[in-house]
């Protein structure tokens, strides 16, 4: 078996078929988990990874709470008093997520370059372990990344906690984070520079982020349209559902949003169908160095 250190040229790939139709289950499943583990390794040798995820979106909450908190208004003709801090805060969580699977994703193009990518595609393992294996540790650490600011911010900003909610928000969380990473593993599979994934960052990931009821109230007109046609929209709709469960106060306003059916719903969809797209881009058969 070749070693994981060593590029492989050609159409070594192809010729790997036999060997990984024949990989057994609890193959797969045993090396997407050590593909999900190296993901933890990795943050864990790189910890200056967390001021970047979470660093950044803490600051964008700190300083946009400050500057738009006297204009902020929610649709609700004064009947909810909530602060833009506050209304920021589900928002800021699905950030971290973002810059998270951002960083976690922009590793395929290091690794293609390093040739660890191309020997993990000869190994006897199936396509759907690599794609299942990236996703699910970069996922788990966003999650893991987003707790850092969600645990704290609700203590600060006195939101009431019950455990049913925050365990259903840890779930939603997770998915959100699996849509996302999923996303960006599915665009940088297409991609051989870490400048053309910063560029789809800026003008796709994020207004995706703007465009979702995280920054700004949904309202009306075309804008309004988007923003419901976006379907991270709705992870964050669900995040303000369960951070306000059972509030009497909040209602006022949380009815304007989309139910927390529809909310989990539509962020399962999201989350499957770019799982679906990332397991099939691992199938695009491959030919010399680049993939």
């Amino acid at each position: 078996m070749t070693s994981l250190s060593t590029p492989i040229k050609g159409n070594a790939v192809s010729e790997a078929g036999p060997l990984v139709s024949r990989m057994p289950l609890s193959g797969g499943v045993a090396a997407a988990l050590a593909l999900a583990q190296r993901e933890w390794v990795r943050f864990l040798r790189q910890r200056h990874r967390v001021f970047g995820a979470v660093g950044q979106p803490v600051l964008f909450w700190i300083l946009f709470g400050a500057g738009l908190e006297s204009t902020f208004r929610l649709p609700t003709a004064g009947e909810a008093a909530l602060s833009y801090r506050e209304y920021f805060f589900p928002g800021t969580v699905v950030l971290i997520l973002l810059f998270t699977s951002i960083f976690a994703t922009i590793s395929i193009i290091e690794d293609r370059r390093e040739g660890f990518l191309q020997s993990v595609l000869v190994a006897p393992a199936p396509r759907w372990a690599i794609a299942w294996g990236k996703i699910s540790g970069a996922a788990t650490l966003a999650v893991a990344q987003a707790l850092l600011f969600l645990i704290p911010g609700m203590w600060g900003l006195g939101i009431p906690w019950h455990f049913t909610s925050f365990v259903a928000m840890l779930g939603l969380l997770l998915i959100i984070s699996l849509a996302l990473t999923a996303l960006g593993f599915w665009l940088a599979w297409q991609m051989d520079s870490t400048q053309g994934f910063h560029a789809v960052m800026n003008v796709f990931l994020m207004p995706m982020w703007l465009l979702s009821g995280a920054f700004f109230p949904a309202g009306e007109g075309w804008l309004g349209i988007v923003i419901r046609m976006n379907p991270l929209t709705y992870g964050v709709s669900g995040m303000r559902h369960l951070l306000y469960w059972g509030d009497a106060d909040a209602a006022t306003w949380t009815r304007l949003l989309p139910s927390l059916g529809l909310s989990w719903l539509v962020t399962l969809a999201f989350a499957g169908a770019m799982m679906f797209l990332a397991v099939r881009a691992t199938r695009k058969r491959i030919s010399g160095d680049l993939l």
